[in-house]
């Protein structure tokens, strides 16, 4: 009797070891359903409140996996914004580049205004004549017009705007300004308190004068000398 009640009191235990890999089955199973959940279309908000709850449901050592997987996949979904706002500034830029061409072309300004793709952004070079007389810094009064459509088309977009002045290697001699560097710089600003007086938000400009430092071509010609001495605007990319 002593023995059989030693062995029925054995027969009671119930070998519970399988349930460590069950366990760890299931841990595995739910970390694949995340990365595949998460591959769809869902925000990151979103994401984040189903793994807290998850990670809440579940203890011991599923934990760490969770969250190495909530870790990556936050990763990987915030990647997949950053190229999608990419993409979207892309496509508004050159956009705005098209519009700026067809107004350019339109108008009959292509010896006056240039446009072109740059790594920072989408640039407009202006050449001096439409903007300023020959050694001020002051806009010409028919220059407004121009601005005015090009601040209309360049509104369109919320990027910021960088405004350069540029020269040729001429000294100057007399009158307001001491030296190409001043009169550069002094050109851009002008431009960048007229688009600020039209709604241009302060933030959003800035502003640098290079006088004879970047010039297109060799000042050695009367026309490469008229094409250095501009005002670059460019529209930033943001990302």
């Amino acid at each position: 009797m002593k023995k059989r009640r030693l062995h029925n009191h054995d027969d009671e235990h119930i070998d519970e070891s399988w349930l460590i890999p069950y366990s760890d089955l299931l841990t595995l199973l739910l970390a694949l359903f995340i990365v595949l959940f998460a591959s769809g279309s869902i925000n990151n908000e979103k994401l984040q409140q189903i793994m807290i709850s998850m990670n809440t449901a579940l203890n011991g050592k599923g934990n760490s996996i969770i969250l190495k997987e909530n870790a990556s996949i936050s990763k990987d979904v915030k990647k997949n914004n950053n190229d999608v706002n990419k993409q979207e500034e892309t496509d508004k830029l050159q956009t705005l580049k098209g519009q700026i061409e067809q107004y350019i072309e339109a108008k009959g300004l292509e010896k006056a205004i240039t446009i072109k793709d740059e790594a920072k952004g989408i640039k407009l070079s202006l050449s001096d004549v439409i903007l300023f007389e020959s050694g001020k810094a002051d806009l010409k009064g028919e220059s407004l017009t121009i601005l005015d459509d090009l601040l209309d088309l360049i509104k369109q977009v919320q990027n910021p705007i960088s405004i350069e002045g540029h020269t040729d290697n001429v000294p100057i001699t007399g009158g307001k300004f001491k030296s190409n560097w001043e009169l550069s710089a002094a050109r851009a600003l002008s431009v960048l308190y007229y688009f600020e007086q039209k709604g241009i938000p302060s933030k959003k400009l800035q502003f640098s004068g290079f006088g004879e430092q970047k010039p297109i071509y060799p000042n050695d010609s009367l026309e490469h000398r008229q094409a250095n001495r501009r005002v670059d605007i460019t529209i930033l990319k943001t990302e």
